[in-house]
């Protein structure tokens, strides 16, 4: 053990002697492994961005509610169908509500109605264009996870009655009330003034294509009152247990087709979407990040071990006397194998280490310029990136650093 160590720590700063009396070499042999440890990394930090970035936006869906519209989530084939099915009313929820509580053992809790449209809020001279404006009853407190900022959502009474009250979303209040509070104040909310009564703590963006912080929400009859319903709404309804989902999702087509008068036979005239429409849609999209950082990486770890491979026959042809001296000495191959060795795993550890700062700057280099993109940085990309380089190291230096310790001593002394 003793003398496998000693040989152990000789190799090491043989080998260690060679890269620096080296230098441009290492540096360009160890090119391709660091091209293929940024690609490794930087297609790890994608998938696990995403990944995060997607469970982040679904629990501001709410993974306990499911989505009755008129149109699935996802692309439709039979379009001209789903364009003609009659629009989901808002008092289909009052009714929805009444078929759950009179049904024993449901597995639903509540449906509440959603209608949406962008208007413009305004404040004095300051506009905002594009807001998304949900008219909604109070009970949206109970399906919605969203947390507040300050103040409250509008009560039963206030809703009942129509009153001309909203809540806000963390950017619009930060936009119109940079300096001071907004509630009590009044907003004009398409042409007309509402009472801010509350205002959302910050959500973030769903996938980075729509933000939570950019939305409105206004009591249904006010709503109703004075803006449009004719594209229909939709209901979103409370599951008791979110880990039942099939039965859940069962119950509440049949409870839908009572309510929209469906007879036997009939298709359903809805949809009914929930968080994994979204999943499934986004899994194409990771495979494909998957492929194709895969392909990169084999393709520049593959160019990076012939490297590789080529210069560690090139130093064991310009060593082949020094071989056959420490052969003719007494050296053992197991020696001389590991010390070739060890030189190829050193150059690819050279240039693990060196791909992982490039990485972890290009991450910091997203960060900063799109912050909203969904990137993650792991430790453990940190050591699958340095298995990867050892792997590389001896896979590619083990042909020529075998071929060293097989090396006849007389002939490699003749060598010239």
């Amino acid at each position: 053990m003793i003398r496998f160590f000693y040989e152990f720590s000789e190799s090491f700063r043989i080998g260690w002697a060679q890269i620096r009396a080296n230098k441009l070499r290492s540096v360009l042999t160890a090119l391709g492994v660091i091209i293929g440890i940024v690609a490794v990394t930087l297609m790890g930090t994608a998938i696990r961005g995403i990944d995060t970035g997607f469970q982040n936006s679904l629990a501001m869906l709410g993974d306990d509610v499911l989505y009755v519209q008129k149109w699935p989530w996802g692309p439709v084939e039979d379009w001209w169908n789903y364009n003609n099915r009659p629009n989901i009313k808002p008092q289909d929820a009052a009714a929805l509500n009444r078929i759950i509580q009179g049904t024993r053992n449901s597995t639903l809790e509540l449906a509440v109605p959603v209608v949406a449209s962008g208007r413009s809020v305004k404040l004095g001279d300051a506009k905002l264009n594009g807001v998304f404006i949900i008219g909604t009853e109070a009970d949206y407190a109970r399906i919605s996870g969203a947390e507040y900022e300050e103040g409250r959502l509008f009560n039963d009474t206030e809703a009942g009655a129509g009153r001309e009250v909203c809540v806000l979303g963390f950017d619009i209040a930060q936009a119109l009330f940079p300096t001071r509070s907004p509630l009590g104040h009044l907003v004009t909310i398409g042409g007309h003034p509402f009472e801010v009564v509350g205002v959302f703590a910050k959500q973030g963006e769903f996938l980075g294509l729509f933000s939570f912080d950019n939305q409105t929400i206004v009591p249904l009859q006010a709503y109703q009152k004075y803006f449009s319903t004719r594209r229909g709404a939709e209901l979103r309804v409370k599951m008791k247990d979110k880990n039942d989902l099939v039965n859940s999702r069962d119950e509440l087509i049949g409870a839908m087709r009572r309510v929209r008068g469906q007879l036997p036979g009939e298709r359903d005239n809805f949809s009914i979407n929930e968080q994994q429409a979204f999943k499934a849609q986004l899994d194409p999209v990771k495979q494909g990040i998957a492929m194709a950082g895969l392909f990169i990486t084999g393709l520049s770890l593959f160019v990076g071990a012939i490297g590789i491979m080529n210069i560690t026959f090139v130093s064991v042809k310009e060593r082949t006397k020094e071989i056959g001296t420490r052969k003719a000495l007494g050296a053992r191959r197991r020696s001389i194998l590991m010390q070739f060795l060890i030189e190829a795993v050193s150059i690819c550890l050279i240039g693990g280490a060196v791909g992982m700062v490039v990485s972890f700057t290009l991450f910091l280099g997203i960060q900063q310029a799109a912050p909203s993109f969904p990137v993650e940085f792991s430790p453990d990309l940190v050591l699958v990136s340095m298995i990867v380089s050892v792997v590389t190291g001896v896979v590619s230096g083990f042909a020529p650093a075998y071929g060293a310790s097989r090396l006849d001593p007389v002939v490699a002394l003749r060598y010239e």
